[in-house]
């Protein structure tokens, strides 16, 4: 197990929640990205509109550089990392809202898309939420 002073846990305790962090930070940075650079040839195939997955690739772009920023701390901060597994419950819940409410015409693949996402994004809120617990943040 990793060392510790009487106030802090013990290093193996943060470093699962830091490696979570930073994994969801470069997939988030990384797919925000392919969304920016393939949102006009995604729009057909998947029924979202381009003033849709523009916005949304921006936000992920600026979402994985804060996820980046925060497992970068030289100590995790308790309130950050809480907040990231709420964003993260809170997306898994709007794409699966999304998918189904209508509000875009997706197309059956727009659909599955949304529904792996809401799934990727909630596995990582569960991840997240473990290491919270186990780091005592």
């Amino acid at each position: 197990m990793g060392t510790s002073t009487p106030n802090t846990r013990p290093a193996s305790d943060t470093d699962f929640l830091r490696t979570v962090l930073r994994m969801d930070g470069w997939g988030t940075g990384a797919f925000g990205v392919v969304m920016l650079a393939g949102a006009a040839a995604l729009s057909g195939p998947l029924g979202l509109p381009t003033t849709w997955s523009i916005p949304f690739a921006v936000a992920m772009i600026g979402g994985g550089l804060a996820l980046l920023l925060i497992a970068g701390y030289p100590e995790l901060v308790p309130g950050h990392a809480s907040a990231v597994v709420g964003v993260n419950a809170v997306s898994a819940a709007a794409l699966v809202v999304l998918a189904f409410s209508g509000v875009l015409e997706l197309t059956g693949l727009g659909v599955v898309f949304l529904l792996i996402g809401a799934v990727w994004v909630a596995v990582f809120a569960g991840l997240q939420a473990r290491g919270v617990r186990r780091a005592g943040t």
